[in-house]
Formats: C-alpha cells, structure tokens, sequence
C-alpha cells in the first residue's frame, strides 16, 4: 500500500463529484417541494 502524501491527489476530481452532489440535491429539493404542491392541492 503505498503511502498518502498531503496534497497529491487531483483537487478537479473533487470539485467535479462535489459540482454533481450539490446538483443531485437541488433536483431531490426540487422534486420533493413539487411532490409536497401536488399533493396539498389534490388534498385540498
């Protein structure tokens, strides 16, 4: 196993999978909020 030295690893990797986590949870707010909608007025 080699050893981890601080600093080496690629930071765009980072920033590309943090960019697609940030952009997974406004489609899961969104959709979540849309749900939330339909349904209070399908109750009302």
């Amino acid at each position: 196993m080699a050893e981890h030295k601080h600093g080496t690893m690629p930071v765009k990797d980072h920033e590309k999978t943090f960019a697609g986590f940030i952009r997974m949870a406004t489609w899961v707010a969104g959709i979540s909020i849309g749900i939330l909608i339909f349904l209070a007025l399908v109750n009302a």
